[in-house]
């Protein structure tokens, strides 16, 4: 069985990893090729060109290098419909991933396409599932409603279970140590998280640091943990400085291997994040939350005219509860979230089965998903 894997950006690299993983087990002789990251290269793949070439995200970054990014597309397409290969599995990258896939569908390639991880239809753009459709055969969902979205657009799609469940956790004691070891003892600790990209840090921390200094106002004895993500590390550094609290700031530096962010996770009473997939992993570490998020005018305006849901908070759509406050575009306000801080932290129970039922649904209790993903390859590849 041979499988062209194509990934564009370290989280499709994971997924890639697990999933090739996955077939190997099944399929003992498969054979790999395609392109990805260090995970995929350390399960064989001899990558065409170097993944990092494809992160590129946003008009600034792509204009500049929009023809080597054809080339390169060119180069995929062709090799994909020269080498035949039984499976062709795309991996999230939509801009990149789908335009090869329909080059293969266009060119008469007889090569089944896959793609991992369903765009969010549920959310808004609902046309993008019907246009998926004409060069993809099988989607493998990571989110449990998604399935139905993309077979009324008639693809096959398999709920594969979200790779956060394998995330590894902090146990208690490693909590009670990360307290300890900071001289937190048992007051109130509160994880904040304005995101992991510039924009998103620059438009929240000012909002953030305001709704914790309302928290700390209410709670003397709080205090305030914030691990930083490697791409904004310097600027939350430079950011959190006009805060009047003083967090306890995680350098990724010196945090390699993520053990302190994952106590820091485990040892918070409630945490302040951005709106993501973060809410699965802080429900994973079983910490309540409270969601924000703001953007540009012109997009607020945009997005809630094209928003198809009442709730953008991942937690509450796969839990089918409303149980996680959010404050999206004009309710991101520090007053209101700083109530809602509060709240939480009186009563923290109150989110605790959502957030344990949200784990269940997305598959903590059966076979990891990389090797679900290769089963549901692999019953559908006839």
């Amino acid at each position: 069985m041979r499988v062209f894997v194509i990934a564009g950006e370290p989280s499709g690299d994971r997924l890639g990893r697990a999933v090739m993983a996955g077939l190997r087990s099944l399929v003992p002789d498969v054979r790999f090729d395609g392109i990805g990251g260090p995970g995929m290269k350390a399960e064989g793949l001899s990558s065409r060109f170097p993944m990092e070439e494809l992160s590129v995200m946003g008009i600034a970054e792509v204009l500049p290098r929009y023809r080597h990014l054809m080339r390169r597309l060119d180069q995929t397409a062709r090799a994909v419909i020269e080498t035949k290969p039984d499976i062709l599995l795309t991996i999230d990258s939509p801009d990149f991933c789908l335009r090869v896939a329909r080059r293969v569908k266009e060119a008469g390639a007889p090569v089944r396409c896959v793609h991992y991880v369903a765009p969010s239809v549920w959310a808004w753009r609902s046309g993008r599932a019907d246009k998926m459709a004409r060069s993809i055969d099988h989607v493998l969902a990571l989110l449990p409603f998604e399935p139905p979205y993309m077979e009324a657009a008639g693809m096959a799609c398999d709920f594969v279970g979200h790779p956060v469940v394998t995330d590894p956790q902090a146990s208690d004691a490693e909590a009670r140590a990360f307290r300890d070891r900071h001289g937190i003892g048992d007051a109130p600790l509160v994880l904040a998280l304005p995101g992991s990209r510039r924009g998103e840090v620059q438009r929240l921390s000012e909002t953030f640091g305001a709704a914790l200094a309302r928290v700390q106002a209410a709670l003397p004895q709080a205090r305030v943990v914030l691990p930083c993500a490697a791409p904004v590390a310097d600027l939350v550094r430079a950011e959190t400085r006009h805060w009047t609290v003083a967090p306890l700031l995680i350098d990724p530096a010196r945090d390699a291997d993520g053990a302190e962010k994952r106590a820091a996770f485990r040892a918070a009473d409630v945490a302040l994040a951005a709106s993501g997939t973060v809410s699965l992993e802080l429900a994973a570490a079983d910490t309540p939350m409270v969601i924000a998020y703001d953007m540009g005018w012109i997009s607020r305006v945009i997005i809630g005219r094209m928003l198809l849901t009442d709730t953008v908070t991942l937690v509450n759509l796969v839990s089918e509860t409303r149980t996680v406050p959010e404050y999206i575009g004009r309710d991101c306000q520090p007053e209101a979230i700083g109530r809602a801080l509060l709240r939480v932290l009186e009563r923290p129970e109150a989110q605790r089965a959502a957030l344990c039922d949200t784990m269940r649904r997305l598959g903590a209790d059966g076979e990891a998903p990389g090797l679900r993903a290769a089963r549901a390859i692999l019953s559908r590849a006839g």
